[in-house]
């Protein structure tokens, strides 16, 4: 019985261990933050995406309004800022507005930007009106995937797919180094517009954008990727990440540099 007690005491440890092993995830120890890891380069271009509710009786005003005001902004040499695209949700939430921005220089770009709009009168005025039109609004700033292609202007008609993910928090690298070599299964047509991941604002999101000539298009090359060796298995990886994800499809303004 002595013999006995000492052995299971002696090897209680060992298994109170394996079994914490279980549970406890370990983590590599980095020497980086997430974002310089991930992002193109430390220099990256940061992003502001901004999502508007419409009053929906003002949404054609909404759009007349910015097809006249945003194009000042985007054009404006002085301003180092660019609208990469400007949608209203189509299949999604309804009277809604979209609209992407690259800062080129990162943070200092923006605050000179949003310091000289301060002072911009005509901006003044839109955001006063504007504001009047709208049910909400919320921005995130986003830093592009290193993997992604770059969000450049394209020729339409196209429709555009803004696809979301809010991810666990921790699983960020993990969701990196899946879609590194996921993305590879999704440029035969060409439909990759960019993919990013949150700052500021709400954080752990990842946003993918794609664009297709119309929804069966979108069908048909979702479904290829299927056929494909490997895609299969790292959607099984990726899913567990995920905790919510929304899919958007829009449709872009006329002043929108992806059409």
């Amino acid at each position: 019985l002595m013999c006995r007690g000492l052995g299971s005491s002696a090897s209680r440890p060992a298994e109170d261990s394996w079994l914490k092993s279980l549970f406890v995830r370990k983590v590599d120890p980095r020497k980086d933050a997430h974002s310089n890891l991930l992002a193109k380069r430390e220099t990256s271009s940061l992003y502001k995406l901004q999502i508007h509710n419409v009053k929906p009786e003002y949404l054609d005003a909404y759009n007349k309004l910015c097809q006249e005001v945003l194009p000042k902004i985007h054009e404006e040499k002085h301003y180092p800022c660019a609208l990469v695209g400007t949608w209203n949700t189509w299949y999604g939430e309804q009277d809604q507005a979209v609209h992407l921005w690259r800062y080129e220089g990162g943070y200092p770009a923006l605050n000179e930007v949003m310091n000289k709009l301060r002072q911009n009168k005509e901006f003044t005025e839109f955001r006063k009106e504007r504001g009047n039109m709208l049910l909400s609004r919320k921005n995130q700033l986003l830093l592009e995937f290193s993997f992604w292609n770059e969000p450049v202007p394209r020729e339409g008609p196209n429709i555009y797919e803004l696809r979301s993910y809010q991810l666990r928090p921790g699983t960020m690298i993990e969701w990196g180094n899946y879609w590194a070599r996921a993305i590879r299964f999704r440029q035969d047509n060409n439909e990759a517009v960019g993919g990013f991941f949150s700052q500021i604002g709400q954080l752990y999101m990842v946003h993918h954008l794609w664009a297709y000539k119309d929804l069966q298009t979108r069908e048909d090359i979702r479904n290829a990727a299927w056929h494909k060796p490997g895609w299969d298995e790292l959607v099984y990886y990726t899913v567990p990440l995920i905790q919510e994800m929304e899919s958007r499809i829009m449709i872009p303004l006329k002043i929108s540099p992806l059409q």
